[in-house]
């Protein structure tokens, strides 16, 4: 099968397109022939990990994983035995957030992992809509989000501010965006209930304050922004932050008892689980995908030069066969 390999750190140029041994499931596992997958962030920052400390879990001298991709989309091509919940044929999604591996043709996962069946009206490029959306509702659970409350997220434009202000907007909450211009349409047409330019104001100086402020992008500070936090508001980011600031405070606000920033982590344990409200959300019409580009699998070096701008809406797709084969009826 093709694959996309890194055997070293660096710039998208490293990658390489090869051709690797097929994966035959084991038992309790499902071969899914890809059709879709994303680059993410994630993927850019696993590609050139900085800080340089993050080498600790990604693999010292070189890559401890050498196919990346989380985001997956296609069909069961074969059931290892003991397996009941899918067949071959079976139009599926979801994530490998343990192995990653979604930058090839075929993948392994377990039948339990974060995997489910694709909504029936939905193309393969608009079901690998889970990583950033995960992430996002991480950060919601962490705000332990209610009806009526008020969240303002920052960059609201990317994978998981999209994400974050639809979910949010299912939470029942009250949804500000903070994005450039060009973007107020879209959060808007997301549910956004305000949606502010920060290229024209300063969005800190808008003169309200929110239960919840979350910075999608990690291009603000927990200091920048406290101004907009109600007295038990609070704060979260999806980066470190400058000087790696951002798990500090949450250290700072666990020994003060404030609980004014929180930096959680997305669980593995819990994938699947988000992966079936996700599927639901998307069936109800309370999720859709944004979609930035789409590259074919043969160009995806060209699709990481893209995100590593730091400018897409949405997320970045990669056709791993055609996207008109095996499309919705």
């Amino acid at each position: 099968m093709k694959a996309v390999i890194n055997r070293r750190y660096g710039s998208p140029e490293v990658l390489e397109i090869r051709q690797v041994p097929k994966p035959a499931p084991k038992a309790g596992e499902v071969l899914i022939r890809v059709h879709a997958t994303t680059v993410s962030r994630t993927d850019c920052g696993m590609l050139r990990p900085h800080p340089y400390f993050v080498r600790l879990f990604a693999g010292l001298r070189r890559p401890k994983r050498a196919i990346l991709g989380m985001d997956f989309a296609g069909e069961v091509e074969a059931v290892g035995t003991g397996v009941t919940s899918f067949k071959p044929g079976d139009r599926v999604f979801g994530l490998s957030p343990d192995v990653y591996g979604a930058h090839a043709e075929y993948l392994c996962v377990p039948e339990k992992g974060a995997i489910a069946a694709m909504p029936a009206d939905a193309r393969f490029g608009e079901a690998v809509v889970c990583e950033g959306a995960w992430y996002a509702d991480t950060y919601l659970q962490g705000f332990r989000l209610k009806p009526g409350r008020r969240i303002l997220v920052y960059g609201a434009s990317g994978a998981i501010g999209t994400a974050a202000v639809q979910l949010a907007k299912s939470y029942g909450a009250k949804v500000t965006a903070v994005v450039a211009t060009r973007h107020l349409d879209l959060v808007r047409a997301l549910g956004a209930d305000r949606a502010v330019d920060y290229t024209a104001e300063d969005f800190t100086q808008i003169g309200e304050t929110f239960d919840c402020v979350l910075d999608a992008v990690g291009k603000t500070t927990f200091f920048r922004c406290r101004r907009l936090l109600k007295p038990e508001g609070v704060f979260a980011a999806t980066d470190l932050g400058p000087w790696c600031q951002n798990p500090l405070l949450v250290i700072w606000s666990l020994i003060t008892g404030s609980r004014r920033v929180i930096f959680p982590l997305p669980l593995s344990s819990k994938a699947r689980a988000f992966v079936d409200f996700l599927k639901t959300r998307m069936e109800a019409g309370e999720f859709r995908p944004v979609i930035d580009r789409e590259y074919p699998l043969e160009a995806i070096a060209d699709a990481y030069r893209y995100v590593e701008t730091g400018q897409k809406t949405g997320i970045v797709v990669i056709n791993v066969r055609p996207p008109g084969e095996n499309a919705p009826a």
